[in-house]
């Protein structure tokens, strides 16, 4: 840049600064923003999915289910101690994704986001239709996870420049 004395300097001096591609780069890093957040947003929607949903398991599956293994003494002690875990899997897997997504919208680079998003979809994809199957449509799960999916969608490709 040459801020030296002559005609008309001002218009030199912008083109200088807006001219080299400055410009560019801030609608990079716009667009670049833009995505880590709506990367960052499916990650907090998906693992307060997964809490809410850690919670209604625990109450409405789990406790139920311990106090009928209890009663029924064929059930064996194992088995009692393995399928609270297994009815919990998908609030863990779940919850550890979003914290995956919400790393990978801060801090990795553009093949970690990626490869985290097509694990981490693929999981809340397959939550999404299960639970409207399962629910025939009438749980808001399914929408939750959907909008989780079509946010890691939009915040998982690289930027086109």
């Amino acid at each position: 840049m040459n801020f030296g004395s002559g005609g008309n300097m001002k218009v030199k001096a912008w083109r200088d600064i807006w001219g080299s591609g400055n410009a560019n780069r801030v609608e990079e890093v716009m667009e670049m923003a833009w995505q880590n957040a709506a990367l960052g947003l499916a990650g907090i929607i998906g693992a307060g999915v997964a809490v809410v949903h850690g919670i209604l398991v625990q109450r409405l599956m789990v406790r139920p289910f311990e106090e009928f293994a209890l009663a029924n003494k064929r059930i064996a002690g194992s088995t009692r101690k393995l399928v609270p875990l297994l009815l919990h899997f998908s609030t863990i897997s779940w919850f550890l994704g979003g914290l995956a997504l919400v790393a990978a919208a801060n801090w990795f680079e553009q093949d970690a986001r990626l490869a985290i998003s097509l694990f981490v979809g693929a999981s809340y994809m397959f939550g999404a239709v299960a639970n409207l199957w399962a629910t025939r449509g009438r749980h808001p799960g399914w929408m939750l996870m959907a909008a989780a999916l079509v946010l890691i969608l939009l915040g998982a490709n690289k930027p086109i420049v």
